[in-house]
């Protein structure tokens, strides 16, 4: 019996000997290799001159991916025909480079390949990889630096593509619409700077785009732009070229309207629809009709009335001298006439807030001695109405009270719309925080250029949450501002149209000047802030 315990002990005491052991001899996976891919060797070399073939071999010290070839891949100056890059999807040690476009005499070309060269295990990447060769004896080696801005909104695009054109009997307005440049970069994903490398002497003119079908040619319908009104010379000093991208602002037109029911059509447009107007004829006889914003498009609603007798009707749309005429063949379809009534706000009023609701239909005649609002006193409340007909919107502004409770109640005839539809009953309960709930900003603004300027708070989505329109004033006032993090435009609105209003590349005019706030301002509840703006600064 002892003898069985002490051998008992004894195998306890070797296991856990031997578990000691096994702890101390574990293996582990090693260091994480953070080192990119090297090249070991190319056919032709790196930085060669008198280039004359079609073919260029990359080989590397470890198997490769290329990944986002197509969008990474920068060739300087573009060519007409893509050249084929294999392999693309498998691992391999080598990059194979077949040219199908004619090279120029005497030009050096930079394949740019951005971050699209990994490892195969952990997919280091092989950052700005440029492979470099001249068809002339030498290669050109001279740059031009600058960064790229957004002119009006504070984040900045990426993959911007920077290009020069050359300055000379060849070079017109339209070349920037019709013809790749001479030199081209991109910002590529996680720069706002540029350098345009490898270039000759010579006088440019400097664009940016936002290309978005990436052809390298202007397209205003979808790119952004954003250029210099003069050229530029190459070599230059150490002048950093800032260049502010914008969407222009498309002339008006209007596009054929569709039916979207029996008494509704929608007709888009490009440009500013603000002056915009539409007639319905059916033969000689004028169609009664209203024009609203469809919303959150580009596009109006036409109202027309219900089962109208027409194989079709011929509509025109337009504004100043840019009218055009449509013939809009009509189909059996359900009327759009029932007259609905919606509060914007639910619940709370915010005090810089007006009092909203939308209606399903236009309104065209409106009975104030059917609304009424009162407080939680059941004290009549004055307001004035405001009535935005082309956007289906009735605006109530009243004074408001802290702590205060309103009902709003539009009686049964309040309104009435095209369709002689008259509202329902409509009861809307609003409340009122205290003045404490919200804070205040002094604003201070130093070193204004010129005037008039629009002054413009915005949230962090870059949403508008208050705004003045100054023609001379420095002191500007936002009182009882919800507490959020906020930042501060500046726009000098030089058209004196109280709106910020893109350039024009064929105008050779530029945005309107938008200055940010270097900082974020927070502002919390019962905050009083006061806060200075150096515009010169």
């Amino acid at each position: 019996m002892l003898k069985n315990r002490f051998l008992v002990y004894i195998f306890v005491v070797f296991s856990l000997i031997l578990t000691g052991c096994a702890k101390r001899g574990s293996i582990t996976g090693g260091a994480k290799d953070t080192i990119p891919p090297m090249i070991t060797r190319s056919l032709p070399d790196n930085m060669s001159t008198n280039f004359n073939g079609n073919e260029i071999r990359i080989d590397f010290n470890e198997y490769i991916k290329i990944k986002d070839i197509n969008k990474q891949l920068i060739i300087s100056p573009p060519m007409d025909l893509a050249p084929d890059i294999t392999p693309t999807g498998s691992a391999s040690k080598y990059i194979k480079i077949r040219i199908k476009d004619t090279l120029e005499p005497n030009t050096t070309y930079s394949f740019n390949f951005g971050q699209s060269i990994t490892d195969n295990n952990e997919g280091n990447p092989y950052s700005q990889f440029k492979f470099i060769f001249s068809t002339g004896a030498y290669i050109d080696s001279l740059t031009l630096n600058g960064a790229i801005k957004d002119a009006y909104t504070k984040e900045t695009d990426n993959f911007v593509t920077v290009m020069l054109y050359e300055d000379n009997e060849k070079f017109n307005d339209s070349t920037v619409y019709k013809e790749r440049p001479r030199y081209v970069t991109n910002t590529l994903d996680s720069m706002i700077n540029y350098s345009l490398q490898n270039l000759k002497a010579g006088k440019y003119h400097l664009f940016a785009l936002k290309d978005q079908n990436n052809n390298y040619r202007f397209d205003p319908n979808i790119d952004k732009i954003a250029f210099l009104p003069e050229p530029v010379n190459v070599p230059a000093d150490n002048t950093v070229y800032e260049l502010e991208l914008f969407k222009e602002q498309r002339p008006f037109k209007a596009l054929k309207p569709v039916q979207a029911s029996s008494n509704r059509l929608i007709a888009g447009y490009e440009g500013k629809g603000e002056g915009i107007k539409a007639t319905v004829k059916n033969g000689s006889e004028t169609v009664p009709s209203i024009i609203t914003q469809f919303p959150k498009k580009d596009s109006i609603q036409i109202w027309i009335p219900r089962n109208i007798t027409a194989d079709s009707l011929q509509v025109s749309v337009g504004k100043n001298d840019s009218i055009r005429d449509f013939n809009v063949r009509l189909k059996e379809m359900k009327a759009m006439d029932s007259l609905t009534v919606s509060e914007v706000q639910k619940g709370g009023l915010h005090f810089r807030e007006k009092f909203q609701i939308t209606t399903s239909t236009p309104i065209v005649a409106i009975d104030t001695t059917k609304i009424n609002i009162i407080n939680k006193d059941s004290i009549a409340v004055k307001y004035t109405l405001a009535h935005r007909q082309f956007e289906q919107l009735l605006e109530f502004d009243f004074a408001k009270e802290e702590e205060q409770k309103y009902t709003v109640t539009l009686m049964p005839g309040a309104l009435r719309d095209f369709y002689d539809k008259e509202n329902d009953t409509l009861v809307v309960k609003l409340s009122t925080r205290t003045y404490a709930d919200y804070a205040n900003m002094r604003l201070t603004l130093q070193n204004a250029a010129r005037f008039p300027l629009i002054v413009e708070l915005t949230d962090a989505k870059g949403e508008v949450k208050a705004s003045h329109y100054s023609e001379g004033e420095t002191r500007i006032n936002f009182d009882n501002i919800l507490p959020d993090k906020y930042t501060l435009r500046i726009i000098y609105d030089d058209n004196k149209n109280r709106v910020w209003d893109p350039g024009s590349y064929l105008e050779k005019r530029q945005p309107e000047q938008v200055i940010y706030h270097p900082k974020e301002i927070e502002v919390r509840e019962n905050w009083d802030v006061d806060e200075v703006f150096n515009l010169g600064g």
